[in-house]
């Protein structure tokens, strides 16, 4: 057994290989038996769940992401997009959305054209995109040549800032031969301009991704497999390659769908796991699954209307087992007709970038408008078909750490459980500018360790995604190491996260997901 950084107790058999089939909710062995002491080094410490909780009368609220105004960012325009017409496709199938602090510039991996090109384009402000032409595809933005009888289907970009200089980009490909076989390749990248094919993957469904666990120091398949409809299976290696090939046994059963999620009113069918894309963020991972709520292919390419997949945000602090308290969509299908973004979302893989005091989501929609097949048409194969036509990216933002919040239009109190600290200044992201928050450190028993009591406290009265607080005579590094529970005092206000800086400008020692302006690597420090 071994411990986390976040003092999880891991078992010994890991990857666990218990998940079971059916429709109860998966466990989460963490948040039914937590730490004794809970070491908060690693990261803004969020209150997406009970974890770091011990009692409170705040109330937690979750929140969804809302849709930028310049949405959609990408719209087909191209030759290589517009996709003679049948299929017109411009955004990412998982794909990638980084930024990469070697040139200051945004970078989305994306579909052109349906199952046709794995192209790049760049940015300053994540706005405003260029195509660059590229080598692969002379003419186009293409990074990859689509290799004869290959159609392009799902792919995962990801950008490994602790590589060698020459394998800086990693990317998984799933094609289809024409008529034969189909499985995904892998390949490596300095700057994900210049690819490197170096084989293929052990064989899986379409759809499947990968992401890098930085806490495990681990690069984990997030396979699809059909042991129970659409559902993941989980493998995990410390080298890119090797994660990407696996024995039947060395898979094991990871996520899938439950009796929580609720089918669509419209269609009425049991709700399935279609994609999970993973990053590390701040102190936790952050999952992004598309929930898949129909109709079937043959349904929807009937109807000539995209699949319905919204996007729910789950959270693991052991880098396996995800707990989804909130089952409504972050990023929902509008389901409007005529609408850029009806249908069939998918997370850009690096999930979502720190842009100031926001993150921004970069993902797939589906309009199903634009192509020449009339509903029921099919061109070359089956999936051919206006179900998968007028794909746009979209974007969408949220508060920094604005997952949930802990709020009150009164006055409240949240204590934690123990903790340990090694810092010297603590920060919270809060919303008290009606209101006031503050702070008081105890021992484990609940006494109060003097100066840090709620007197000495200089209220904090603002709305900041990093603000200190402070207290009359404050050392507190003089806790460093020390086991204590912070009790936050909120009046008329949201607490989001708090966390224990070395430094007075608040750097958190945690992921930033991928990537920003301002960060030079995965860390904020």
């Amino acid at each position: 057994m071994t411990t986390s950084y976040n003092g999880i107790a891991l078992p010994g058999e890991w990857p666990p290989s218990d998940i079971g089939v059916g429709d109860d909710p998966l466990p989460v062995p963490y948040l039914s038996s937590p730490p004794a002491v809970i070491p908060v080094d690693v990261g803004r410490q969020l209150f997406v769940d009970d974890f770091l909780i011990e009692s409170t009368t705040l109330e937690r609220v979750y929140h969804a992401a809302k849709v930028h105004d310049a949405a959609p960012v990408l719209s087909p325009e191209t030759e290589l997009e517009l996709n003679r017409g049948q299929c017109p496709v411009a955004a990412p199938f998982n794909d990638g959305a980084w930024y990469d602090p070697a040139d200051g510039t945004f970078k989305l991996f994306y579909m052109a054209g349906w199952y046709d090109g794995a192209a790049m384009a760049t940015s300053d402000d994540g706005i405003n995109w260029r195509r660059p032409r590229l080598a692969a595809v002379p003419g186009t933005n293409a990074v990859i040549p689509r290799p004869p009888d290959h159609l392009r289907d799902g792919a995962m970009v990801w950008l490994d800032y602790n590589a060698a200089p020459e394998e800086r980009f990693k990317m998984f490909v799933y094609w289809r031969w024409i008529g034969r076989r189909q499985g995904g390749k892998v390949y490596t990248s300095p700057d994900g301009i210049r690819w490197a094919e170096r084989g293929m993957a052990s064989p899986s469904g379409d759809n499947t991704t990968f992401f890098h666990n930085p806490f495990r120091r681990k690069f984990v398949f997030s396979i699809r497999h059909k042991w129970q409809r659409r559902a993941r299976s989980y493998h995990e290696h410390d080298d890119f390659l090797q994660a990407s090939r696996w024995r039947d046994d060395d898979a094991v059963r990871w996520a899938r769908a439950d009796r929580l999620d609720r089918p669509d009113p419209l269609v009425g069918i049991a709700p399935q796991l279609y994609d999970l894309n993973a990053v590390a963020y701040e102190s936790l991972m952050l999952g992004a699954f598309a929930i898949f709520h129909g109709p079937e292919n043959d349904r929807a390419a009937q109807l000539g209307r995209p699949k319905i997949n919204d996007l729910q945000l789950a959270y693991s602090r052991d880098g396996f087992h995800w707990h989804r308290p909130h089952r409504e969509a972050f990023i929902g299908a509008s389901r409007r007709w005529g609408s850029w973004n009806y249908g069939y979302i998918h997370a850009a893989g690096g999930v979502c970038l720190v842009v100031g005091d926001e993150l921004w989501f970069y993902y797939g929609a589906f309009s199903g408008q634009g192509s020449v097949f009339k509903p029921g048409e099919s061109g070359d194969y089956p999936h051919d078909n206006a179900m998968y036509a007028g794909g746009h990216t979209g974007l969408a933002t949220l508060r920094r750490d604005g997952f949930a919040s802990m709020e009150t239009d009164g006055e409240g109190e949240l204590v934690t459980r123990p903790l340990k600290f090694s810092g010297k200044y603590l920060f919270v992201n809060t919303d008290a500018a009606d209101g006031e928050l503050r702070v008081e450190v105890t021992d484990r028993r609940g006494n109060v360790i003097e100066p840090f009591s709620l007197a000495n406290c200089r209220p904090v009265r603002a709305d900041s995604t990093r603000e200190r607080v402070a207290w009359n005579d404050d050392e507190l590094a003089t806790l460093a190491g020390r086991e204590v529970r912070f009790r936050f005092h909120l009046r008329r206000g949201k607490l989001y996260a708090f966390w224990v800086s070395p430094s007075d400008l608040g750097v958190s020692r945690g992921y930033v997901a991928a990537g920003g302006p301002g960060f030079s690597g995965p860390v904020d420090e």
